[in-house]
């Protein structure tokens, strides 16, 4: 048993024996009359289920074309005597569009009919045939060449094309022929016109029919709402773009689409729902705004008339107080990654992301790498090199005799020359992986028909060799390769997408032999995306894609250039009037692709190898994790173990840290502070030219000893504690010896203060305010000290701080200085490797990680940041809002002091706050830290000295 109705607004409602197959929404409610109708069938036969099917979509409709308005109507057919056209009239809906014409039946059985204008002979009101006399009603009459028939009992399968000058006849319902005929009749005129002019006639209906349309304000929920702002914006989901009006208010976010395609009249976003906010370009136009809203919604993108009106937009919401974002795509994640918080996968979804890409836009759909190339072998051996494809090279130059052939092609080309002539992404390439999980777009796609089944998506080995050898085709992957449960590898629609020249008939992908089934080969797939060989070379892809060699004359040194329109700026949408020369642009690279936006113009860094520090492991934590690839010391972190690694810092002594003791030693600031290494005797020297040893054990001072006429500013414990090194702003070195608590040497080493030094690997490294850093050779034998100059580095302005790393492959500093730059230099070769100015005013500490692949440095402008010391691109930064006097790093967490008084303690790896201390003696200017024995030594600018310890009660 079935009941179908139609109500006024054009939905129809089903009802079936025990069959649900959807829900009654809010909006299809409102009606009195349906409501009521729902009741009487409810209580009639209990055992029907309400449903709602809607056939009619805007994926039926032409590239670009709008739809506007319907109108309740019946279908006479011509074929008929004037009885059996009366008993077999259809019910439907008359659909006007900018190209076409539709009819849209009630009963889902009989097939969507669509004219278009271009088709049409012609348009016009009639009597219908000359032998009908049924109820003497004016028709309309279609009379064209060519009828589409579409989605015929629902099924999704290729248009049929009836090519036969036929006439098709249609009553109107519930409104007047006069009013309907004169819009349709407007439209089939514009197409009757040249190209040129037929498309800025559609273009002004469009426009026109849009300005008369306002927001329905009755559909603001709460009269206490403010209305910000309005305008009109296009809402955009995979190859459809809905345009309509926009209304922000104080709480929620309005969207009323010009016609009544949309589940719901008006679409309501609250802002307390939004998570994020993103600018997105779309079609080379900076006018995309993507909403990402919380797990329980989907993301809704909306394009605007031009980048003034979404910047507005964007600036209207932003400000919002109902709108809290969770802004927690940072450049951070770089950081992350190297240090394997977050795996492969999430990284390249979020370059993806800040590239423009999102899953709205098959334009722009994101895209990923083909890693594994070997699809024969009967196991996947991931511990083989031969197994993955060589990422360093695009698709397009991984078949050496191909690219030949590319480039002699490429000689005779007139300029702007090009190596390939499609794009690794695109609308086509995206829908030929998931034409089984979403045919209806690519039948919208290809003019309402499937590829040729031989050139369908048949073998994943298949189309891996197409890849490399074919010359139109460079596609990469997309992340359903990586993420999903593979069902869109599988036929589960049964969908007929022909047979084979073979006569094999086309079903399920054809999978390699070490896959099981299609979840196997995702899930192997991913395993070999997180692998160590693939971590340690992604980062090749990635400057392929996203970075360095993605333009300009690495692109083409990497054997990496596209079509020109396949890039960002490559076209001038603003100074283009001509709507037939930009609808010819828009299409092309719709057709063509986008390359993503260009997020790195240095090497992007390789994933590191991180041993994680015996200090930050819980070991119990780590026993209880079940898994093959169970943590040890030494092992490398990675996507695998981000379930557990995450939280890692968080169980270490930070957190813990208590303030035990506060001792004023110092009539002035405390520029220098060490702590022996059994954590007991705390040395300090200060502005008032003292050099202080403080017993914690005893809490009182031990010694006091005045070296020097000027201000003492570092100090640092050498050889088995037996000397402390200490700076001062007289350009001397003094030798202490705790031992024998007397001064044993000194060296004059600069010609104006000593800033900083750092003694490692043997080697001491000072800097100065005259502008220079010197690295020594310091040995203390037989009561006497041995410096040798081993190289001086010169600067164009005072020094502030350094830092040294030595390992097999050489020696190299780092400085920070008073006017914000970082530099980096091979000492060795006592040349400058990096200059960056990475700070708005005086840099306080530069450290090495310990690996010496990365960079921090701190300064009073209140940033912390990280470069990666080789490819200069900066991992991290953290703004704390305060000037930073000082810093301390042991590659996963950072502790920065403050002129505030405060002591912010930073896990960097998963970017949060583990601690905020605030000092009760004011101004911290220097910091010395004892992991091993848990304790951090504070020195002040009164002259004060501060002992934190771990409290464990």
């Amino acid at each position: 048993m079935a009941i179908v109705k139609e109500t006024t607004d054009g939905i129809k409602y089903f009802w079936k024996d025990n069959l649900i197959k959807g829900k009654v929404q809010e909006r299809f409610l409102r009606s009195v009359k349906t409501y009521s109708w729902l009741l009487s069938m409810s209580s009639a036969s209990s055992s029907l289920t309400f449903q709602y099917v809607i056939i009619f979509n805007l994926l039926l409709l032409e590239p670009a074309e709008i739809y506007f308005e319907d109108f309740s109507a019946y279908y006479y057919s011509s074929k008929f005597t004037e009885d059996e056209a009366n008993q077999k009239k259809q019910k439907g809906r008359i659909k006007i569009c900018s190209k076409s014409v539709l009819f849209d039946p009630l009963d889902s059985s009989f097939p969507l009919l669509k004219f278009l204008y271009k088709d049409c002979i012609k348009i016009q009101k009639s009597t219908g045939q000359q032998f009908w006399r049924i109820e003497q009603k004016d028709f309309l009459q279609i009379e064209s060449n060519v009828c589409i028939q579409l989605k015929e009992s629902n099924i999704l399968a290729p248009y049929k094309y009836i090519r036969e000058p036929a006439s098709y006849f249609f009553s109107l319902n519930f409104v007047n022929m006069n009013s309907v005929l004169p819009k349709i009749e407007q439209l089939i005129r514009a197409h009757t016109l040249n190209i040129h002019t037929a498309d800025e006639m559609i273009k002004t209906i469009v426009e026109a029919r849009q300005a008369m349309m306002k927001f329905d304000k009755s559909w603001v929920e709460d009269l206490y709402e403010n209305i910000i702002y309005e305008t009109t914006a296009s809402k955009i989901t995979p190859l459809v773009c809905n345009p309509g009006k926009l209304l922000l208010t104080s709480k929620q976010l309005y969207y009323q689409p010009f016609n009544n395609v949309e589940p719901n009249p008006v679409m309501k976003i609250k802002l307390s729902s939004i998570h994020n906010i993103i600018k997105r370009r779309y079609l080379q136009q900076q006018v995309g705004l993507e909403i990402v809203l919380k797990k329980e919604y989907n993301d809704v993108y909306f394009v605007f008339q031009n980048q003034e009106s979404r910047d507005c937009m964007f600036l209207q919401l932003s400000v919002q107080e109902e709108l809290k974002t969770m802004d927690d795509v940072k450049e951070n994640m770089t950081m992350k990654w190297q240090n394997g918080v977050i795996s492969n996968f999430d990284y390249l979804i979020y370059l993806n992301s800040i590239a423009d890409r999102s899953f709205n836009d098959l334009t722009q759909y994101p895209v990923f790498p083909w890693i594994i190339k070997d699809y024969k072998s009967s196991i996947l051996d991931l511990n083989n090199p031969d197994t993955f494809r060589d990422l360093t090279k695009p698709i397009g130059a991984l078949d050496e005799a191909r690219l030949s052939q590319l480039k002699q092609r490429m000689e005779g080309m007139p300029e702007p020359k090009f190596l390939y002539g499609s794009h690794y992404s695109s609308p086509g390439f995206v829908l030929y992986y998931l034409v089984r999980a979403a045919p209806e777009y690519m039948l919208c796609l290809q003019n309402g028909k499937f590829d040729n089944p031989d050139r369908l998506f048949n073998s994943i080995l298949a189309t891996w060799n197409n890849c490399c050898t074919g010359h139109s085709d460079f596609k990469e992957l997309i992340p359903e390769f990586y993420n999903s449960d593979g069902t869109f590898l599988e036929n589960v629609k049964n969908l007929d997408l022909g047979k084979k020249q073979d006569g094999t008939k086309v079903n399920n992908v054809q999978l390699p032999p070490w896959a099981k089934d299609s979840k196997d080969f995702i899930r192997q797939c991913r395993e070999a995306l997180e692998c160590d060989y693939v971590s340690q070379m992604l980062h090749h892809w990635i400057d392929l894609i996203f970075g360095y060699k993605q333009t300009g004359v690495e692109a083409w040194n990497a054997d990496n250039v596209f079509y020109y329109l396949t890039y960002e700026g490559a076209v001038e949408f603003e100074n283009i009037t001509n709507s037939t020369e930009r609808y010819c642009l828009e299409s092309q690279i719709l057709e063509f692709g986008q390359t993503p936006k260009q997020l790195f113009t240095k090497p992007h860094p390789r994933r590191q190898p991180i041993s994680i520090p015996l200090h930050l492991v819980n070991v119990d934590k780590v026993a209880l994790f079940d898994s093959p690839d169970h943590f040890t010391f030494n092992d490398h972190v990675d996507g695998r173990d981000q379930d557990v690694f995450p939280n890692l810092p968080l169980l270490n002594w930070y957190k813990k840290l208590k303030l035990k003791i506060v001792t004023k030693l110092h009539k002035d600031c405390v520029l220098g502070v060490d702590l022996s290494d059994d954590a007991q005797i705390i040395y300090s020297v200060s502005q008032d030219c003292q050099l202080k040893v403080f017993s914690i054990n005893d809490n009182i001072q031990t010694r006091s000893i005045n070296l020097s006429s000027m201000a003492l500013s570092c100090c640092q414990l050498i050889d088995d504690q037996k000397y402390l090194l200490i700076g001062s702003w007289d350009a001397q070195i003094y030798i202490y010896s705790t031992e024998y608590s007397r001064v044993v040497d000194a060296k004059h080493a600069h010609h104006d203060a000593i800033s900083s030094l750092c003694y490692k690997y043997n080697k001491l490294v000072t800097s100065s305010w005259d502008a220079t850093v010197k690295v020594w050779s310091y040995e203390f034998v037989n009561k006497k000290s041995t410096f040798t100059l081993l190289s001086e580095i010169d600067h164009d302005t005072e020094v502030s701080t350094c830092d040294y790393f030595e390992d097999s492959n050489g020696s190299k500093v780092v400085t920070g200085t008073k006017d914000g730059h970082v530099l980096i230099w091979n000492n060795d070769l006592q040349i400058l490797t990096s200059q960056l100015n990475l700070h708005a005013s005086n840099v306080t500490k530069v450290i090495f990680s310990p690996n010496g692949a990365q960079v921090l440095s701190s300064s009073l402008d209140g940033y912390l940041k990280i470069i990666d010391s080789c490819t200069e691109l900066q991992v991290y930064a953290k703004d704390v809002a305060q000037p930073i006097t000082n810093a301390f790093w042991d590659g996963f967490v950072v502790i920065a002091t403050c002129q505030t008084g405060n002591i912010l303690i930073f896990d960097i790896i998963n970017d949060i706050c583990i601690s905020s201390l605030t000092s009760n003696a004011g101004a911290i200017n220097s910091l010395a830290v004892n992991v091993k024995m848990n304790k951090l030594i504070t020195g002040h600018n009164d002259g004060s000295i501060s002992v934190w310890i771990v409290d464990d009660e």
